[in-house]
């Protein structure tokens, strides 16, 4: 493998790393060209964003959201009234972007306004997908983050990662 993530002339299709950027007066944020250069090869231009739980947006991959669609179709219908809730949540709040000529996607002032989205923003490559956070709030789960490191060694260190 390169320095530059190209194995054997392909491109890793991983989003890694944390990209600062800012939000335009008009709500567009810039995808960095690293990211652009993963999502083409998924063979897309086209994110779907979402907001998540935990105060930030998550952005996949057209074809790796129709995997989660997949995945919540197949799902066992026990208790269809729960799944019907995380579906209807998932497809309703779920928005189709797509990159224009700049490299950047359109965020709607309601969804900016709802997760407190200014204008510094964080870019976090997450391997399938990307978070999108508000700077102020990546600093304090960064913090977070750090501080809780050492409680989770031993699970790291049983997958084999250390």
């Amino acid at each position: 493998m390169g320095s530059n993530g190209v194995v054997w002339g392909i491109m890793s299709r991983r989003f890694r790393s944390k990209y600062d950027h800012t939000i335009d007066e008009k709500g567009r944020l810039s995808f960095p060209s690293r990211f652009r250069e993963v999502l083409r090869q998924y063979e897309s231009e086209v994110l779907i964003v979402i907001p998540w739980w935990d105060n930030h947006l998550r952005a996949y991959p057209l074809s790796e959201w129709e995997n989660i669609e997949d995945k919540l179709k197949a799902e066992d219908r026990e208790q269809p009234e729960d799944l019907d809730k995380i579906i209807r949540y998932f497809e309703s709040e779920s928005i189709e972007c797509v990159l224009d000529k700049q490299g950047r996607i359109l965020l709607p002032p309601g969804l900016r306004a709802e997760l407190g989205l200014k204008k510094d923003i964080v870019l976090i490559g997450m391997i399938d997908r990307v978070e999108i956070w508000d700077k102020d709030a990546w600093n304090a789960e960064r913090q977070v983050g750090r501080e809780q490191f050492g409680e989770h060694k031993e699970s790291i260190r049983k997958m084999g990662i250390i």
